[in-house]
């Protein structure tokens, strides 16, 4: 593994956490919000998806129309899911169980629909990952457990992570996408999709823009920026190494809710994080 990779990685780890968090801040309409930051990343990314085309580091074809149309299903899906759970559930127990979960669930969709063989090291590696997930948590089965939504929308997340996580490597690996476009134009298809919706809801734009203004360019900003990095990473490294490194994004996150929204159980969660990276360290091993 190069080191620029890993920094590579690692950057991309940050930056994640930051948008997260943001999302965190969202008060208005969540569709809406979802739009509104979909429709700005892709004017921020899409002349530079444009400038790749015309220089010939990507063509036109029907690889590219593709892979977007199914990466930007998937990447819907998983920012409404995302949102649907910061609003029901503590951000400090939502995220962690995603992006522990995420991994995790990966190994095993890899395993059953694509005939990769899971290693002794990879299933204990899981089991330790879901053990940290209860630390996390805490006791999820008691009566009127805030934890438990949180648990089951952050393992609906996780899901959602793990299958956007196996068609963007085999789009960047085997169809041979430049992640730049592929990711400019899974931008600018989900703010199509997006937008009859959007439409629909037309009274609330304004408030939710002015409103939101701020966590909608921090997401246009930082989300994309991780999620190519992560990409272009996935190029030079096996992604069983990239998917467990970016989740380092966990102990920002943990540390950030706590500070940001007084969140409580600080020593829980980091300790639960901590025991998620261990097991994510050693699914990548």
């Amino acid at each position: 593994m190069q080191f620029s990779t890993i920094a590579m990685i690692l950057t991309a780890a940050v930056a994640h956490a930051v948008w997260n968090i943001a999302s965190k801040y969202k008060r208005e309409d969540t569709l809406v919000f979802v739009w509104a930051y979909s429709c700005a990343s892709a004017l921020l990314w899409v002349p530079f998806s444009l400038i790749l085309i015309v220089e010939g580091q990507q063509e036109l074809d029907w690889r590219l129309a593709v892979g977007a149309v199914i990466s930007s299903a998937l990447h819907i899906a998983y920012s409404l899911i995302l949102q649907a759970g910061y609003e029901r559930a503590e951000l400090g127990v939502v995220y962690p169980i995603a992006r522990g979960s995420g991994p995790v669930l990966t190994i095993l969709f890899a395993t059953l629909l694509m005939g990769e063989r899971l290693s002794p090291g990879a299933l204990l590696g899981a089991f330790i990952v879901i053990a940290g997930i209860f630390v996390v948590t805490g006791n999820p089965f008691r009566s009127g457990s805030r934890p438990l939504q949180g648990m089951l929308w952050g393992a609906a997340t996780g899901t959602a992570i793990a299958g956007y996580t196996l068609w963007d490597g085999y789009s960047v690996i085997s169809l041979h996408l430049n992640p730049v476009s592929y990711y400019a134009n899974t931008l600018l298809l989900q703010s199509l999709i997006l937008t009859p919706g959007a439409m629909r809801r037309r009274n609330r734009i304004p408030t939710a823009v002015r409103v939101d203004i701020i966590p909608i360019l921090i997401i246009a900003v930082c989300s994309p920026l991780a999620y190519i990095l992560v990409l272009t990473a996935m190029q030079s490294m096996p992604l069983a190494l990239v998917a467990p490194l970016r989740e380092t994004s966990i102990i920002v996150g943990s540390l950030l809710s706590y500070w940001l929204f007084r969140e409580n159980h600080l020593a829980r969660r980091i300790a639960g994080a901590v025991v998620v990276l261990t097991g994510i360290a050693i699914i990548s091993l």
